[in-house]
């Protein structure tokens, strides 16, 4: 899927408030970095967008409309808390709006197989 300019703009604009915004081709498209953290990317994983929200909000966000679990290649979902929107539900700037507040309301915690905690003592 292409790039897509025009989304890539609209989400450049809806994330500029933030200080610590980069932006790095990743996905097979534009990922948008927050604090180091991809947050959105355009033009990749089956749709418009590929969001990532906090797997604990999942659910809320995967049965919205245009929106459905992210896949890498066919049938390979992403799993929880990569959410794929398609173009149509990102018509209007609200919409758009909807899926940045969702991807960074909060830092997706890493997987619980790569986590690092220190031993009880």
């Amino acid at each position: 899927m292409a790039r897509d300019a025009d989304l890539e703009d609209r989400v450049r604009a809806a994330l500029s408030a933030r200080s610590t915004v980069t932006e790095k081709a990743m996905f097979g498209g534009l990922a948008f970095m927050v604090d180091g953290k991809m947050v959105v990317s355009v033009g990749n994983g089956g749709g418009a967008l590929l969001v990532r929200v906090p797997r604990d909000r999942d659910d809320d966000y995967v049965g919205r409309p245009g929106a459905r679990r992210a896949q890498m290649g066919a049938g390979r979902s992403m799993g929880q808390g990569w959410i794929s929107v398609n173009a149509a539900a990102l018509e209007f700037d609200d919409d758009l709006r909807v899926w940045i507040d969702a991807a960074t309301s909060s830092t997706p915690a890493p997987p619980a197989a790569s986590r690092t905690t220190d031993p009880v003592q």
